[in-house]
């Protein structure tokens, strides 16, 4: 079953009361997963804009992500130029590890916005040969240049560490996603670790690996935020 989580926008307030452009959107949504089978919409998130706030205050769209990441769910958003217009938008996208989808365009998705990047680094390519060609005539006017190629097993080890950095950084996240829902429980009257850790299992929550959350992981996920 794939799972998705819609995200909406409307421009003012007015408007998100009034369901005026909501409306719509929720209708393509609706139509977009009639032509999925097995697909499932498990939440709804609504950014209401406001024209002094555009741009990087989207606290919807931040919940919209951290659910995405928790239930290993899909973004769902209706009008691919929502995404193209909104230079925010699609930065927090590509930070989020998030996949998402387009209700008019379901072929554009996160290889889309690769496709923008490998525009970027075509770029950057054309600027390398740029400066090796220079480089190579500085040789040629007798310009000494060299550097130090002994250093192999340090280039490794910031690899390594860089490798390990990214982990810890996307365990963290994680942890962030989970403490509003772990408030929500404990508010809701589970107050012991197995109690939390039943309802995220009941709420289709999955560990990072995919399993079933015990009292234990429960435990290092809490302690992990609190010594953050």
């Amino acid at each position: 079953m794939q799972k998705y989580i819609a995200y909406y926008r409307v421009s003012t307030k007015k408007q998100g009361r009034s369901g005026l452009g909501l409306e719509a959107q929720q209708h393509a949504a609706s139509a977009y997963l009639r032509t999925e089978p097995g697909s499932k919409l498990i939440d709804e998130f609504v950014e209401v804009e406001h024209g002094t706030k555009r741009g990087n205050h989207r606290p919807k769209l931040a919940a919209a992500l951290a659910s995405c990441r928790l239930h290993h769910a899909t973004l769902l958003i209706t009008k691919l130029d929502r995404l193209a217009r909104n230079v925010a938008f699609t930065s927090a996208l590509m930070e989020s590890g998030v996949d998402f989808v387009c209700c008019d365009n379901p072929h554009a998705n996160r290889l889309t916005i690769h496709i923008l990047a490998a525009i970027a680094e075509d770029e950057a390519n054309r600027i390398s040969e740029r400066t090796k060609a220079a480089l190579a005539a500085a040789k040629r006017r007798g310009v000494v240049l060299g550097g130090n190629r002994g250093n192999c097993t340090q280039i490794a080890s910031k690899g390594n560490r860089a490798s390990a950095a990214a982990r810890g950084a996307a365990a963290a996240q994680r942890a962030r996603d989970l403490v509003p829902v772990i408030a929500e429980l404990r508010e809701s009257g589970a107050v012991s670790l197995a109690q939390i850790a039943d309802g995220l299992n009941q709420r289709g929550i999955t560990t990072a690996r995919g399993g079933q959350w015990s009292p234990a992981q429960v435990y290092r996920v809490i302690e992990s935020c609190a010594t953050a």
